[in-house]
């Protein structure tokens, strides 16, 4: 390198430069000028040593005050007869020089720095599917179920190991769980440790009760409360309640999905249920009252007024599904379905007979005579 180059100018860079400013010019231009890139090129590879050369020094607190204040002088034999206050300075760019400088700078490309792998390790959550009728979301519900799970193994306390102790971190990655590896002199790929699988750790000696699994397999019953207005399809979490985590890991979480099953009276809507009622012929014409069962098991007694239609609802209020977090309740909406007498009598007959003989002017079905008003026109004569 020429005496009189400057450090700054080589990097690109203003004396006043930032550390992320001098990091983020250096993986610039080394990536430009790296020989992988310019193979068989001799400027670039000079080039590419220069500002790795540069960035050695500027990196550093300590060597960049030095160069700012002697300049290159600083990092010679001697320094104003002197000797070198920061020893020799030579570069090697082989397995122990530029590439720990790469790894440096390129590390944000992989995640960042080599961090210690978490030894504790998270139980699983645990799903469980349960049915309940539409009564039981009305009302609300505690329900014991049975789930297949995990334990803390006591022997080793949840270690996996035959002291009972944690393991001993991994001398390969240093507990990172991961390893570096260049490949081609440029890429850097990092993988899981071949010699702790990920773990971070080495387990050398396993507790003979679970086998290094630091937990225990087994079923458990948990009480589950329903709460009363729960809807169908609701996922409800229990935390804590899933398998029981390893190493001192916190357990998972139970998630039990709710299903209500298909009523036979009533089908719903939110806070709303429905149902259809069906009624006389004679009940809908004069009128009349009947009881039909609430969804919490007491009797409603239905008014119907005379002249009633099919398909005509009723709303009765506050008789509905109860609404979650509320002492209030949805309302109730009945359909009326008027059933046409079947198998009549010959006495029945009679008495229909009379009735239609006396019904001619239709002012009793007003409805019937609108239509047929409307479509007389359309008859061809």
């Amino acid at each position: 390198m020429n005496e009189e180059t400057d450090y700054y100018e080589l990097l690109e860079i203003s004396k006043t430069a930032s550390s992320d400013e001098i990091k983020k010019s250096f993986r610039r231009l080394a990536m430009k000028y790296h020989p992988d890139r310019n193979p068989n090129d001799k400027v670039a590879e000079q080039k590419f040593k220069e500002i790795n050369e540069a960035y050695e020094v500027l990196k550093d607190e300590q060597k960049r005050a030095a160069y700012d204040r002697y300049g290159k002088q600083a990092f010679a034999g001697g320094m104003g007869g002197g000797g070198n206050p920061f020893g020799g300075f030579e570069f090697n760019f082989g397995a122990g020089g530029f590439s720990d400088i790469f790894s440096e700078v390129f590390s944000d490309f992989m995640g960042g720095g080599a961090r210690r792998q978490s030894y504790a390790r998270r139980g699983a959550d645990v799903r469980y599917n349960m049915e309940i009728t539409l009564e039981e979301a009305f009302s609300g519900v505690e329900k014991e179920i049975k789930i297949p799970s995990t334990e803390t193994c006591e022997e080793c306390h949840g270690h996996g190991t035959k002291d009972g102790k944690e393991a001993p971190i991994c001398e390969m990655c240093h507990g990172s769980g991961k390893v570096r590896m260049q490949r081609g002199g440029f890429f850097i790929v990092e993988q899981e440790c071949p010699k702790c699988h990920g773990t971070g750790r080495v387990l050398k000696d396993a507790c003979s009760k679970c086998k290094g699994a630091g937990v225990l397999h087994k079923e458990k019953m948990i009480k589950v409360k329903i709460p009363a207005g729960i809807e169908d399809d609701t996922r409800m979490r229990i935390a804590g309640a899933g398998e029981a985590g390893s190493r001192g890991g916190e357990n998972g979480d139970l998630y039990v999905f709710i299903t209500i099953k298909p009523h036979k009276l009533y089908s719903r809507e939110g806070a709303s249920l429905y149902t259809r009622v069906p009624i006389s012929m004679c009940c809908a014409a004069l009128g009349g009252k009947l009881d039909i069962p609430s969804i919490d098991g007491e009797k409603i007694e239905l008014s119907v007024e005379a002249g009633a239609q099919n398909d005509q609802v009723i709303k009765i209020k506050n008789q509905g599904m109860t609404i979650m977090r509320s002492a209030k309740r949805g309302d109730l909406f009945v359909k009326l379905r008027v059933e046409t007498p079947v198998n009549l009598s010959s006495r029945q007959k009679e008495l229909l007979e009379e009735f239609r003989s006396i019904s001619k002017d239709d002012t009793c079905q007003p409805e019937s005579k609108s239509f047929f008003d409307k479509i007389k026109d359309l008859f061809v004569a």
